[in-house]
């Protein structure tokens, strides 16, 4: 694959200075893992940038996603000693997903790299993910080929999900790849295109296509905190993921009710036919229980379903903003941050 042309690569638009490498990190209450992230990122990201020719700038858009600690006042200090560090601060939670595109919204690097600050992806990839992206590669994701930092029950649920999701999705996702990934200029423009309120954006990754490749990551015990995922959370996640890119748990109903009218129909021809010759029998109260509860549930499941993509239909009518920002510190007066600095 030829190399593509440096000053393609390091366009940003809008007239804004070129950035060779923006970081996009997402955090929920994660004071305590501020220090050792940047402790451990800003000597990757910054030789990694000196041995560009020519040199490059980057930056790190941390998105406070409506943290209750003081993560955002040991940024602010960390931003007064590095104009690289830039927050955008959300006016409540509005989850992960929406404060990634919030950070999508104001870089302005020709290579963005969303990363969680627990750093259980090791930074030390972003090079690796950086020369593939020299190769021409628009999107370099890293695929987590040892989990053992994470519990067996979430390896395994995590396993599950990938392997339905592939199944019934008609877009595919790469198995173990989180948001952790590079992204081309041209993806993050393709991204911001997309309306959705409702955003899966792992499947939203794939949908945009673009060339890929991939790296391998050993997946890390986080530096510091916990998760802020938990079962429930995770539950909801997944079908937030299988009703934003299949349409099967709604198709399904159609063969089942089909399959059950069928046998209903043939059950009926042998009624009759018993009934004609042998007469008719008095009825059993536990098939007509059972065949009763039967109908009931397979109507309130479908019921839920419908539920499901219904209700995300009504939010996507509404057409509420993504997300909400209460304050930018550290960004320029122009380019994504046209509304005004703070």
């Amino acid at each position: 694959m030829n190399l593509p042309d440096q000053a393609q690569r390091t366009r940003t638009g809008g007239g804004a200075a070129p950035i060779g490498l923006s970081l996009v990190v997402p955090i929920l209450n994660e004071a305590e893992a501020i220090g050792p992230f940047l402790a451990r990122v800003l000597p990757i990201v910054e030789a990694l940038m000196r041995r560009q020719t020519p040199a490059l700038d980057f930056e790190i858009v941390f998105v406070d996603d409506g943290s209750s600690d003081d993560g955002v006042a040991r940024l602010l200090a960390q931003a007064r000693k590095n104009p690289a560090i830039k927050i955008v601060s959300l006016s409540r939670n509005f989850g992960k997903d929406a404060a990634l595109m919030a950070g999508l919204d104001h870089v302005r690097g020709a290579a963005v790299v969303p990363l969680d600050a627990d750093l259980q992806d090791p930074p030390e990839a972003i090079p690796e993910m950086y020369a593939k992206w020299r190769e021409g590669y628009d999107i370099v994701f890293a695929t987590r080929i040892d989990r053992g930092s994470d519990s067996l029950a979430k390896r395994a649920s995590a396993g599950l999900f990938y392997r339905l999701f592939n199944a019934i999705a008609e877009t595919r996702i790469p198995n173990n790849a989180g948001d952790f990934r590079l992204l081309d200029r041209r993806v993050v423009e393709a991204l911001k295109q997309l309306p959705e309120r409702n955003r899966f954006m792992k499947g939203l990754y794939a949908w945009v296509g673009f060339r890929h490749a991939s790296v391998a990551i050993v997946r890390e015990a986080r530096v510091a905190g916990t998760s802020k995922w938990r079962y429930w959370s995770l539950w909801n996640f997944a079908l937030d993921g299988i009703a934003a890119f299949s349409s099967l748990p709604l198709r399904v109903w159609s063969y089942v009710g089909g399959v059950i009218a069928a046998a209903s129909f043939a059950y009926a021809l042998f009624l009759i036919v018993h009934t004609l010759i042998l007469g008719a029998d008095v009825p059993g109260y536990a098939s007509l229980m059972v065949a009763v509860l039967f109908m009931g549930g397979i109507n309130l499941m479908t019921l839920g379903i419908l539920g499901e993509y219904i209700g995300r239909t009504y939010t996507e009518a509404k057409r509420r903003p993504l997300y909400l920002v209460r304050e930018r510190i550290g960004f320029a007066a122009d380019g994504a941050d046209s509304n005004s600095e703070q």
